[in-house]
């Protein structure tokens, strides 16, 4: 039993697959090593696995020794949220037919893991659209995207990207999609900053909605090329300079794998800490459930810092839109514009369905 070995892998519907993504279910292939010569009738394999957070699940089952071959042991895990998982060592026992032998014995096939927060696709966002008057009149211009000259060459298609944008002559000899490269105008800088304090959160579900709005942006800026940072108050402050890179951003994604809303005290001395948020012209997108005066302190903060704030406020799923118009209306009365969701399916069309 001593000498038993395995090897785990991952796949998800069958496919190997490097980022596992909130709802994923995982299916676990423990490739397990007996000796050649094992005189027991079967071997009962018990994993346990691990979320960061203190969550556990149990998966049992057994298998029959085969001379001379590998043993498989093939699983399913239930659908998994945001987070670090990690297997212990991988318990094995047996007995013999007569059930005066219990054989005992353990081994580790590794494994670890990281499921990316629940995301969803936002086709478009006004704040970032160039006829947008979100920011205001005086900054509307200077705050746009606007494609202005091609250059001369090809790239790799985005999903998201328009049709007028598709590089037809470079599709139809290549056989995979390609888009036209433009120049950008520059485009100010993009600051999002997650509330991890836990006073506003009354459940659990609350701020992984916060969470997944935030990573749902990151995808949006990633497909869009916005020059996108992250920043979260909790506990302590963590920020990540706005970047248009992939593995900048993958990083980003990476730190709110499992992030929780452990902050406490005011906003505000750790805003004054963070230098790289002290960007003037940046927008500033708080994602955050406040509501009150602390809410206003933080806005009222990012404009005398001369960024432009931008409130997603994140609803309680008991939420009526009575109240959520109450919200936008406070923030349009303070000259500041937001939305308001209570869950995530409604984020795309909040952020690009009308003046909110």
């Amino acid at each position: 039993m001593r000498r038993i070995r395995g090897t785990r892998s991952l796949s998800v519907d069958g496919e190997r697959s490097v980022l596992l993504k909130a709802g994923d279910a995982v299916q676990i292939r423990l490739e397990i090593q007996t000796p050649r010569f094992l005189p027991l009738p079967y071997i009962v394999l018990k994993e346990h696995l691990h979320r960061h957070n203190g969550d556990a699940w149990v998966f049992q089952e057994s298998i029959i020794p085969r001379m001379q071959r590998n043993s498989t042991l093939a699983y399913q895990t239930p659908p998994l949220e945001r987070g670090r998982y990690s297997f212990e060592d991988t318990e094995c026992y047996s007995e013999d037919i007569f059930g005066w032998m219990k054989h005992k014995s353990s081994f580790m096939a590794g494994g670890e893991f990281r499921i990316l927060p629940r995301t969803i696709f936002i086709p478009h966002w006004q704040l970032q659209s160039r006829n947008s008057r979100l920011a205001g009149t005086e900054t509307a211009v200077s705050m746009s995207r606007r494609e202005t000259t091609q250059i001369n060459g090809v790239r790799d298609y985005v999903y998201g990207d328009r049709i007028s944008r598709i590089h037809w002559n470079a599709t139809a000899k290549t056989g995979t999609w390609k888009s036209k490269e433009f120049e950008h105008e520059s485009l100010p800088k993009t600051f999002l900053v997650l509330d991890g304090h836990s006073i506003g959160y009354m459940k659990p579900e609350q701020f992984e909605l916060a969470v997944s709005t935030a990573a749902s942006l990151l995808e949006f800026g990633a497909r869009q090329r916005i020059n996108m940072g992250l920043c979260t108050l909790g506990k302590d402050f963590r920020g990540f300079a706005p970047s248009e890179g992939h593995l900048e951003r993958l990083e980003m994604l990476h730190h709110l794998v499992d992030i929780h809303a452990d902050g406490y005290g005011s906003h505000i001395p750790k805003l004054e800490k963070a230098r790289m948020l002290q960007s003037p012209g940046a927008f500033f997108i708080l994602i955050s459930p406040l509501s009150d005066e602390n809410l206003f302190s933080i806005l009222r903060w990012a404009k005398s810092h001369h960024m432009t704030p931008y409130h997603i406020h994140i609803a309680a799923s008991t939420t009526g839109s009575t109240r959520k118009s109450l919200v936008k209306s406070m923030l349009h009365e303070r000259g500041i514009r937001g939305i308001s969701v209570s869950s995530l399916s409604e984020l795309p069309a909040a952020l690009g369905g009308g003046v909110q």
